[in-house]
């Protein structure tokens, strides 16, 4: 990396030239296929001789326009570039203690996102979540969480204001689902232990429980996931608005200190469709506006926990295709 300095107030032809070079040298060293990493670095050095980034001086305008490039040569959502105008950390090296301390403050502070954790009419458990913690942190919170709900006749997941957060968490909470393991999707990591739900969790009465999870266009990236993996497992009924389609790149790469590039390091395997959430979104199953996503919710928990009590028979949650674990 480069000194620490300043973002400079207009991007020059140099600077332009330096970035496309640096983003094709990343693109070619770390994505999964070598070939279409080729392609993708050769199709920004055409764009620049073309002239079509000439007239963008704005640092965060020509980290969207490379963006939309990468995308557009790979056909692979997941690319980003990113900017700021202090100083991006080095990303090659693990979180600095000081930032793990400042992170850990925070979330005891916040009481790790969860907002509110409650019993509502009916025997309904609610959990207003606004991002996925880090484990290493708030797992004692969301253990907590659980077991506080673990004895409701169905659960309400409200995500409206979530912005994502550790797919760790959104792995952990899912466990207390499903009565076996099942994969949760990430479009970021490969098929390993970690991408697979800890289910059964031992006293979890939650596995054949009706679950709702409340969205918005604010609900973004790790909450995504946890919706879209719900969803195509069809363990849960998603209620409200699409969601905003926060793109799950790789591990980002610094190209100096003000800009970044997201490359995706894996080839995605879903077993569930040929695309996720990245810049579409996850849509829901009942679309409401995202204020009325609550009370909507409820009705729904409300009819069909009457259909199961007057039928005496549980609730069955879908099975999905498997990865063949």
């Amino acid at each position: 990396m480069h000194a620490a300095a300043q973002a400079p107030q207009q991007l020059t032809a140099t600077d332009r030239d330096r970035l496309v070079q640096a983003v094709g040298a990343k693109v070619r060293q770390h994505y999964f296929d070598r070939q279409v990493a080729d392609a993708t670095a050769s199709a920004l050095v055409a764009h620049a001789q073309a002239g079509d980034y000439n007239a963008v001086a704005d640092g965060e305008a020509f980290a969207n326009v490379l963006a939309r490039h990468l995308i557009a040569a790979s056909g692979d959502n997941h690319f980003t570039v990113e900017y700021t105008s202090h100083v991006f950390p080095d990303f090659s090296k693990p979180p600095a203690p000081e930032f793990q301390e400042r992170y850990r403050a925070a979330m005891q502070q916040a009481d790790c996102t969860f907002e509110k954790i409650e019993i509502r009419p009916h025997n309904v458990g609610y959990i207003k979540l606004n991002s996925f913690p880090d484990t290493a942190v708030c797992q004692s919170k969301a253990q907590y969480a659980m077991r506080v709900l673990n004895p409701v006749d169905a659960l309400i997941f409200d995500l409206r204001d979530n912005r994502g957060g550790y797919p760790t968490m959104v792995v952990f909470l899912a466990s207390y689902l499903f009565d076996h393991p099942e994969y949760m999707f990430n479009p970021r990591d490969p098929v390993t232990e970690q991408t697979w739900t800890r289910s059964p969790v031992a006293g979890s009465e939650l596995p054949d429980k009706p679950v709702y999870i409340l969205t918005s266009s604010r609900t973004y990236s790790a909450a995504e996931q946890f919706c879209y993996g719900l969803k195509m497992l069809r363990r849960a009924m998603l209620v409200g608005e699409r969601t905003g389609g926060a793109n799950h790149s790789g591990i980002l790469h610094n190209l100096d200190d003000h800009f970044a590039v997201g490359i995706p390091e894996h080839r995605p395997v879903n077993p569930f469709s040929n695309k996720d959430w990245a810049v579409t979104g996850v849509e829901p199953d009942v679309k409401v506006e995202a204020a009325d996503a609550l009370a909507t919710a409820e009705k729904l928990v409300a009819t069909k926990l009457r259909r199961r009590r007057s039928d005496g028979q549980p609730t069955m949650v879908g099975k999905a295709p498997s990865t063949g674990r």
